[in-house]
């Protein structure tokens, strides 16, 4: 069902300091939500801050611009505090926010948050969802149409960044033809595709090469090779010079070894807990098991932070995927 936005636009003309905030280890639907609506909230003459709760990463370093700065938020996070609301973009849940979590419990200002994952927690302010769009990059461009702010160039490269990374570069089954018509839409507003691919996907650092080594190097299956599935140690990044962000997209390893059907990767966390990515294919729903682990996000793709370590989320995890599988021992 199409999102009402006259709330939202109420919202927006009633506030006039926005922070826009999204998950931890931001991707490019993401970032890409964040400056598009950064964009729009601008051009209506608000503030607006972009920021985030974890580090950006080399991968993205290419979106932190002059015109769109995205900050670093770290606890308590005082120097944000003079905001009248927060919009949190592309996710629902307080286990994605990090250390922001806190700090927008305790902020006594607007909240709204814009999302299209079916897991959602009661963050405490105005929800605008749709588990039907492909990217909250969507969203965010119908936002802004509601809005009657301007496709500038600068926001329809972020949203082309968006749309594209979500949906796969246009693989994922999430796409439909609309899709592709946003696509255009945004390729004439002023995207440059190509040079976005390759800033994503066409170069990468030395170390995260390393990284993938060891990462393929683990890769191990269970139930008859139906799951698939990797790790990362957190001495990993001393041994390879990598960083956590270079983990984004690890999963598509395991994801794509023939006869797959749930795909995880693990990722241990220097707190001793454990990032655990799931994918799965048509038949699975690995929402439903991140949601066990206190995670959640889409039927075919999701995640969690189980507060365990390495070991024991591997096998909890494990144990629980068997079972959605109808797999015993």
């Amino acid at each position: 069902m199409p999102i009402d936005w006259s709330p939202f636009v109420e919202f927006v003309n009633s506030h006039q300091r926005f922070l826009i905030m999204t998950h931890v280890r931001p991707d490019g639907d993401a970032l890409g939500s964040e400056i598009g609506l950064a964009c729009a909230l601008r051009h209506l003459g608000k503030s607006a801050r972009v920021a985030i709760a974890s580090d950006l990463g080399p991968r993205y370093e290419f979106a932190n611009s002059e015109t769109t700065p995205i900050e670093r938020f770290e606890a308590p996070g005082d120097e944000f505090r003079d905001v009248d609301a927060i919009i949190v973009v592309d996710t629902g849940t307080w286990n994605q926010l990090g250390d922001f979590g806190p700090f927008m419990r305790s902020m006594n200002c607007g909240k709204a948050v814009i999302d299209h994952h079916q897991t959602q927690d009661d963050l405490g302010g105005i929800r605008f969802v749709d588990t039907n769009a492909e990217a909250a990059g969507r969203l965010i461009y119908d936002a802004t149409v509601a809005l009657g702010a301007p496709i500038t160039a600068e926001a329809a490269n972020a949203l082309f960044l968006a749309l594209a990374t979500d949906t796969g570069w246009f693989r994922h089954s999430s796409v439909v033809p609309r899709t592709f018509d946003l696509a255009e839409e945004l390729v004439r507003k002023g995207a440059k595709p190509t040079p976005l691919y390759d800033a994503i996907f066409g170069t990468s650092t030395l170390a995260r090469m390393r990284l993938i080594g060891k990462a393929l190097d683990r890769l191990k299956a269970e139930a008859n090779g139906k799951i698939v599935y990797t790790e990362i140690h957190w001495s990993d990044y001393t041994e390879t010079g990598a960083i956590p962000p270079d983990t984004e997209d690890l999963i598509n390893y395991p994801r794509a070894v023939s006869g797959v059907e749930i795909a995880l990767v693990f990722i241990e966390q220097r707190d001793g807990t454990t990032k655990v990515s799931f994918r799965a294919k048509e038949s699975q729903d690995v929402g439903k098991l991140a949601e066990q682990f206190g995670g959640g996000g889409h039927r075919l793709a999701s995640g969690a932070t189980v507060k365990k370590p390495l070991a024991e989320a591997r096998s909890a995890v494990l144990a629980a995927a068997k079972s959605a599988l109808g797999e015993t021992g």
